[in-house]
């Protein structure tokens, strides 16, 4: 990369005891080249913080310190934020060395958005109390799912809710967001969220709205299940716009092989509503491949209302299968195919493997596979947890495109199974910054930082300045890179050097220290929530 700087220290020392003259504070991160997370060039100087926040960022003044990081040739930028997550297999844990959550710490992510794709509980308050006081290594930032309310109130049933029923939505919506939530997400491309409609939608969105919260959203079609990708985006933004509420859009993309090149249509359309006046963002990762699982990938909508035991019964229905087979064989033609689909749920048989390579072993058609698998997963009667695919459904001329917009920040989607949830933030550094400058590195800093901390309304984070909150992260510019891929997902990344969290040092040379430093970021109390 030109002009790229090089590591001046090796990272064993890293660490030193400060014995310069002046003022005294905590840590001192002395001589990198420091990218504040705000749109202006980088400096090169010191890093002050004293407990939990940054009393000082320019050239270096002689302070002293009880802990010294050597950071010439080395990069200094706000801890990342990652838009969107599913870390619950480690945040929620029983290990408590496990609730440091790794997977994020050695990518340099300090803060993650949990509660996405409709998923988040709506009993946001007493959950994230139970987070912090269990002990976790990233600041977490909640949303309550449209998903998780709908659930309680109408189970997994399709049907429009009654008037009380939605009057118990928007209620549970509202106690979420006065609990702390930062808006509502939601995930109606999944059932049963894919059985409401948009005037359930947008009336429960409404409760958000009013407290200043924003509408998340994995839209209901990112590619032509249902509506389509562009009818679903117009969707979304209507909800929002009904609302009140700004709208972000997660993991954006055109999926599959029908829809491939028609990124420009779904960014004119986002731009239309920005040029109208209304906020419209959305966060992306840097994978051809998306996480999914079989039934989502293929099987229709229909089929699991009620849940996947029923999709099962549904399964042993010869009428019923036959027309299940024939939607799903179309779902499988709009992925690209057998040889699309990496099975990568750990611990399966088939883990490694295509689903045209578990159809040839087994000596079946690819969908006569795919619903084995289902069945052979759902053996124990719960949701097929051993179906994770990752699904090759896009085209890098659409992603390097929806990269380049200005309201476009960084996700991983990190989920069990896919190395996103390693790697995001190092390959999109390496991949697009480095090998092939699709952004610069001072676009991939403040995506990573203080773009998103803006979006999310998360104060005092995503910036290097006085009275911020002492997220840091140092990285060397050579080695910092990803290590997991689609066979080996969890290989945890390199080239962190240090990592501090509310202050304390979280990661040191790639490895965690100990310290559960992470806080539940509540967003502070709204109008519209009484006394």
């Amino acid at each position: 990369m030109r002009g790229m700087l090089r590591a001046g220290v090796a990272i064993g020392s890293l660490l030193a005891l400060g014995a310069a003259s002046g003022p005294n504070v905590d840590v001192v991160i002395r001589g990198g080249t420091i990218y504040t997370g705000a749109d202006t060039p980088p400096i090169t100087g010191d890093v002050e913080i004293a407990g939990d926040r940054i009393v000082y960022v320019g050239p270096g003044r002689g302070t002293r310190a009880g802990q010294v990081v050597e950071a010439k040739g080395q990069i200094v930028a706000p801890g990342f934020i990652d838009a969107h997550t599913h870390p619950d297999s480690y945040i929620r844990s029983d290990d408590p060395k496990v609730r440091l959550n790794l997977p994020w710490l050695a990518q340099g992510v300090s803060t993650i958005v949990i509660g996405v794709d409709g998923y988040g509980t709506p009993d946001v308050g007493d959950d994230a109390r139970k987070l912090e006081a269990s002990g976790i290594g990233t600041n977490v930032v909640p949303f309550v799912g449209f998903g998780g309310i709908r659930q309680r109130v109408l189970g997994k049933a399709d049907r429009t809710p009654t008037p009380a029923e939605l009057a118990e939505e928007k209620r549970l919506a509202a106690k979420a967001m006065c609990e702390g939530a930062y808006g509502l997400s939601a995930g109606l491309f999944y059932p049963p969220q894919s059985f409401a409609k948009t005037d359930e939608v947008a009336a429960v969105a409404a409760e958000v709205g009013k407290r200043g919260g924003m509408y998340d959203s994995h839209q209901r079609d990112e590619s032509n299940y249902n509506i389509g990708l562009i009818a679903s985006t117009k969707e979304a933004i209507e909800i929002g716009r009904r609302a009140g509420a700004p709208v972000h859009f997660a993991h954006l993309k055109a999926l599959g092989v029908d829809l491939h090149g028609k990124a420009p249509d779904l960014i004119r359309t986002i731009e239309e509503a920005r040029a109208a006046g209304q906020e419209v963002t959305a966060d992306q990762y840097p994978w051809l491949a998306s996480g999914s699982s079989v039934d989502a990938s293929l099987v229709p909508a229909w089929a699991v209302d009620g849940g996947y035991q029923a999709m099962i019964k549904r399964f042993d229905t010869p009428a019923t299968m036959a027309k299940i087979k024939a939607e799903m064989r179309e779902n499988l033609r709009r992925r690209g195919g057998a040889e699309s689909l990496l099975l990568i749920s750990q611990g399966q048989p088939w883990t490694g493997k295509t689903l045209a390579q578990m159809a040839a072993t087994w000596k079946l058609d690819p969908i006569d596979a795919a619903i084995r698998i289902l069945r052979v997963a759902n053996a124990n009667g719960t949701d097929p947890a051993g179906s994770g695919v990752a699904s090759f459904n896009m085209a890098e001329r659409d992603v390097d495109l929806i990269m380049k917009q200005p309201w476009v920040v960084t996700s991983s989607d990190g989920s069990n199974g896919h190395p996103r949830q390693y790697a995001t933030f190092p390959k999109l550094y390496q991949d697009y910054v480095v090998k092939r400058p699709v952004i610069t590195l001072a676009q991939f800093i403040r995506r990573s930082s203080g773009a998103t901390a803006d979006m999310y309304r998360i104060k005092d984070r995503g910036y290097l300045k006085p009275g911020a909150f002492a997220d840091v992260v140092v990285f060397d510019p050579v080695g910092y890179a990803p290590r997991a891929d689609y066979i080996r997902p969890r290989e945890p990344s390199a080239g962190v050097s240090a990592l501090f969290v509310n202050g304390k040092l979280a990661l040191k040379d790639g490895a965690v220290t100990g310290a559960a430093a992470g806080r539940a970021l509540l967003r502070p109390r709204p109008v519209n929530c009484g006394q």
